[in-house]
């Protein structure tokens, strides 16, 4: 399982940092999808689709990474590794330029991996706000057995099922009730 919460998160106006050229600031506007509070993340009942023996990856941020951690509790998953995303440096407010995101690896069960993979910390670039890169897919592919499963996916992918308003249309609580049902449409 893969999930990319909206955590609730503010875009907030922001200035450049010292020295750089090549970022316009940030401009104050509203994010480009609805977030969730965090009790309402940890209250999905992702539960009812993992397997017993299970991986999942789940992606946050600076602000959220003691909130994941309480997520993955109430998911029923175990701490495993956090992987880190760093990429190029953009301007916002605070004394530290966040140029990171994490994605705890967590484990519910025992699952085999198909591979080891050396290192945590990845090299990619930025795309569109909060779209995380194909590269990272297609090492979870390489890593983690199927069935797989994407949480707030944005789009279908090939041998994946993809949960999101932007992929399904439908709400992440009535996709992953269907989904455990077996009346979810991606089983038409």
């Amino acid at each position: 399982i893969v999930a990319d919460p909206p955590w609730p998160m503010k875009r907030n106006s922001g200035t450049l940092y010292p020295g750089a050229t090549d970022t316009p600031p940030m401009k104050a506007r509203p994010l480009d999808y609805p977030v969730m509070s965090v009790s309402d993340i940890a209250a999905l009942p992702v539960r009812s689709v993992a397997a017993d023996g299970c991986h999942l990856y789940l992606w946050t941020t600076q602000a959220f990474l003691r909130d994941a951690y309480a997520v993955l509790d109430a998911w029923g998953f175990k701490q495993g590794a956090l992987l880190v995303w760093s990429k190029p440096p953009k301007g916002v407010v605070g004394t530290w330029v966040c140029s990171a995101e994490f994605c705890i690896f967590a484990r519910r069960g025992t699952l085999k991996h198909l591979r080891r993979h050396i290192g945590t910390v990845f090299q990619w670039k930025r795309g569109r706000h909060s779209a995380k890169p194909e590269a990272f897919q297609d090492m979870v592919e390489t890593v983690s057995p199927g069935p797989r499963l994407e949480l707030f996916a944005r789009r279908a992918r090939p041998g994946w099922v993809t949960l999101g308003n932007e992929a399904d249309g439908l709400d992440m609580k009535y996709s992953l009730v269907l989904l455990a049902q077996g009346k979810h449409p991606c089983y038409s």
